[in-house]
């Protein structure tokens, strides 16, 4: 499946300017807003828990521009929802990127996950390939070689594999986007934004609690 970087906010002018407002006075239509999967995808969360995942890729500015949004929206989430990040790949150039974030999981370094999108987007570092991404760990005072350990890891492999997995269980077809409980799916482009997104989740979210 050809897949697309998008965020529809962004796209056009006056037609979404428009429609934005409009979908946001209404509830969340299926079909139209979110989709319900055709199968249920895996979930990580324990029981009791709802999962929310958001797929993203590190050289999307448009994802650099959702991670603040993000990051606050998942400081106010009830405590029943787990938020859980997934880098995607489209292609294989893409496959780098998403090392670089399960290397920080790996090694519990995620709080070095904003200052990627920061090298990218504001430092105009590409970290496309696996040089690139030891010499800017180092600079963050990561040892070269742990690093490239676990970039070069079967652990990290395999979570890339579960992440191809979970990307084509969802049916991504662009980012950023969110998945719901391993249910349903929404993103910018069929919420209107990504602001009226997350309240799309949100919304998803009750659904799961009503057993609906």
């Amino acid at each position: 499946m050809q897949r697309r970087v998008f965020h529809a906010g962004l796209l056009v002018g006056g037609a979404l300017a428009l429609a934005g407002p409009l979908r946001a006075q209404r509830p969340p239509q299926e079909g139209q807003d979110f989709r319900r999967l055709a199968k249920p995808a895996p979930v990580d969360a324990p029981t009791g828990k709802i999962e929310v995942v958001e797929f993203f890729w590190y050289s999307c500015p448009h994802c650099n521009a959702f991670e603040p949004l993000l990051e606050a929206w998942s400081r106010r989430m009830p405590r029943d929802m787990v938020l859980r990040r997934v880098p995607v790949a489209f292609r294989p150039d893409f496959e780098p990127q998403q090392r670089l974030f399960f290397v920080l999981e790996t090694l519990g370094r995620l709080d070095l996950h904003m200052k990627v999108f920061q090298a990218i987007h504001q430092d105009r570092q590409p970290l496309g390939s696996e040089e690139a991404i030891l010499a800017w760990a180092q600079t963050q005072g990561l040892p070269r070689a742990k690093v490239q350990a676990a970039y070069q890891s079967f652990g990290v492999t395999t979570r890339i594999r579960r992440a191809q997995l979970l990307q084509d269980a969802y049916e991504v077809e662009g980012v950023p986007a969110l998945g719901v409980a391993g249910r349903f799916y929404t993103d910018g482009e069929m919420a209107g934004d990504m602001t009226r997104a997350v309240q799309v989740a949100d919304s998803l979210a009750a659904r799961v609690r009503q057993g609906r």
